[in-house]
């Protein structure tokens, strides 16, 4: 089961955002107080809120910091109310692009976010415009060298898995979102150690953007990851790896 590494085109943008800690601390703890106002307080009980959990601690997050996070979630604490919201837009070499959103103040947000997309060569797009092109899934990423490809199948497919991709260096377990917490689980009780796990957004297709529109892509995802308001950006750009070094290089 091979084909396109959706890992490989994200991990970037996941070291770009990770290395700015105070921004990842802010996205973090806004993920836990939704997560925690939507469904509650109890990890055990709360899927979202037990990922964003791990998160955090994955980040170092004090945990002070995460308890307070869970209490403004339930009101035990005053807090700012945040609204969950998706953008979409096109980036260079008409790229799709998906941007997850949480902000206290919705219209400042989408001016901000327009504004981001027209000084770097791309535009805002209806609602609608590219969100068709994406799916909800639950992704894990298991290192080759940590098991065989045989047991990896086994005991993921038979909790419920839709797809293993195999990589150079990886497997992408793909999930429905209602199996994700199963197949994790699963890969866990089997001492299968996944080193990343994440509901995100799929694309159904990938297109291949040249070394320019490479370069100002990951411009463009990194520089709007860098806004406040952004969670996450999905994009359905795909850069053949020598490209992908070259732009992290700096060209």
């Amino acid at each position: 089961m091979g084909g396109h590494s959706h890992w490989a085109t994200t991990k970037r943008h996941k070291a770009s955002v990770d290395a700015k800690r105070g921004k990842v601390f802010t996205k973090i703890i806004r993920e836990i107080t939704i997560a925690a106002r939507i469904g509650g307080g109890d990890p055990d009980g709360n899927p979202r809120l037990r990922l964003a959990i791990l998160k955090a601690k994955d980040a170092n997050m004090p945990s002070d910091n995460l308890k307070k996070a869970i209490q403004r979630g339930t009101g035990e604490l005053p807090g700012i109310h945040y609204e969950e919201f998706q953008l979409e837009g096109y980036g260079p070499g008409g790229c799709a692009l998906l941007v997850d959103l949480t902000s206290d103040n919705r219209n400042r947000t989408v001016a901000e976010i327009r504004s981001i997309f027209t000084k770097n060569n791309g535009n805002m797009a209806e609602a609608g415009a590219v969100s068709w092109q994406f799916h909800k899934k639950g992704l894990l990423i298991v290192d080759r060298s940590k098991v065989d490809e045989d047991k990896l199948m086994t005991v993921a497919l038979d909790a419920g898995a839709e797809d293993i991709k195999t990589h150079d260096k990886i497997y992408e377990v793909i999930t429905g979102p209602h199996e994700f917490e199963s197949v994790k689980k699963a890969l866990a009780d089997a001492k299968i150690e996944s080193s990343h796990a994440e509901i995100t957004f799929i694309p159904e297709n990938y297109i291949a953007l040249d070394e320019k529109a490479a370069e100002q892509a990951l411009k463009l995802v990194d520089i709007l990851e860098d806004q406040d308001d952004v969670q996450k950006v999905h994009a359905n750009f795909d850069i053949p790896e020598e490209i992908m070094e070259k732009v992290a290089a700096g060209g």
